[in-house]
């Protein structure tokens, strides 16, 4: 099977699709990822569930399963099958204790959710499969947050996931400040280290800056305002939510040399566009971008890619007191539960710091 890039011939929007063996489109699959294509999910959203869904129907196809009628042992099955390495999913080939899994568990956890998403839009069209990949229990996990009103829906069932694996949670990657410097010191052209300040300043993901515009940028309010839209190089707004963000006097400054000495008399609404490849002028794509990053790489020796920069901005923001609710809006979060869980970590150095700061270690009220 063969995940494929279709663009729709009266809206040109960018969508993907699952062949089977026979080249042709799978069709639960295709019901499904045109649903969300309609519903307008981000084009990068729909082509990770195109290849989760393509290895489910690649799973139930090596057993001649029919997807409308799996049962829970073959969801468990296909945990086993995901976490084995390809070369031995066919049976033929043993794989020894020591080969490291070909899926890590939080792998396998967002394609068992891509698959939970897929049978609960199939079980309108009669199949009903869905409740075998969940469960219905009463109230929360013991401890932790609570939401708003918890204590009016503690007592209403909540749909939960019957399978998933226990995945170690990973800290976000940031970056030194002298990572930073180096990463900035390294690009050879203003608009390079322009997208670099545009991520460290306002902490926006990658597709936010690919997809700025030059009327979002509000020189002497020195904000940007990050909007959803299509944009023509395929660069979309992950928050549905439009917001603006204050940024220094510094970037504003670098993005106006930036229009003087490189960008000139070019016709085009987007910030960053190519200016010596071709076509002059289009947008810039993900792709140039992450030509640029493996560029830095060499350069530098610095590992990062640019999602690196959005986290080292908001860890940076929460070091600096600035705010849970404050470093959620400028994230374009929904919520600061989002945040926190993602941000809100202390390392050895964050814990010092405060203890520090406190007197703690100051404190002679007990002599040893």
């Amino acid at each position: 099977m063969l995940v494929v890039r279709v663009v729709s011939p009266v809206t040109s929007r960018e969508s993907w699709t699952v062949l089977g063996d026979d080249d042709r489109p799978v069709q639960p699959v295709e019901r499904y990822l045109a649903y969300l294509t309609g519903i307008e999910r981000s084009p990068n959203t729909i082509k990770a569930y195109a290849h989760d869904l393509k290895d489910w129907f690649e799973f139930l196809a090596s057993r001649e399963l029919d997807w409308r009628s799996v049962c829970l042992e073959d969801v468990g099955a296909f945990v086993a099958w995901l976490r084995t390495p390809v070369q031995a999913r066919d049976g033929q080939v043993v794989a020894l204790p020591s080969v490291a899994p070909a899926c890590s568990e939080s792998t396998v956890n967002r394609k068992l959710s891509a698959l939970g998403s897929f049978y609960v839009h199939a079980a309108r069209d009669g199949v009903d499969v869905a409740e075998l990949l969940s469960s219905w229990q009463v109230g929360g996990s013991r401890g932790g947050w609570k939401p708003f009103l918890h204590h009016v829906s503690k007592s209403m069932p909540q749909r939960r996931r019957a399978v998933s694996l226990k995945a170690p949670k990973k800290l976000p990657q940031v970056l030194s400040p002298q990572q930073v410097q180096a990463l900035l010191d390294g690009c050879e052209h203003l608009r390079d280290r322009l997208l670099l300040v545009v991520l460290y300043d306002t902490g926006m993901r990658i597709g936010e800056a690919l997809g700025l515009r030059h009327n979002d940028i509000a020189a002497a309010e020195r904000e940007i305002t990050v909007t959803r839209r299509d944009n023509d190089n395929g660069a979309r707004a992950k928050s549905i939510i439009e917001r603006t963000v204050p940024v220094r006097a510094e970037l504003v400054r670098l993005y106006a040399d930036y229009l003087h000495a490189e960008y000139g008399d070019l016709d085009s609404d987007y910030v960053f566009v190519n200016l010596w490849g071709r076509p002059l002028g289009r947008p810039w794509t993900y792709a140039a971008v992450y030509d640029l990053v493996r560029r830095l790489r060499r350069r530098t020796g610095v590992d990062f890619d640019p999602h690196w920069i959005r986290h080292t901005a908001a860890t940076r923001m929460l070091r600096d007191g600035i705010s849970l609710e404050v470093v959620a809006k400028i994230l374009g979060h929904s919520d600061t539960t989002v945040t926190a869980t993602t941000y809100g970590h202390l390392t050895v150095e964050d814990a010092r710091a405060v203890m520090q700061k406190a007197g703690w270690f100051d404190d002679r009220q007990v002599a040893w």
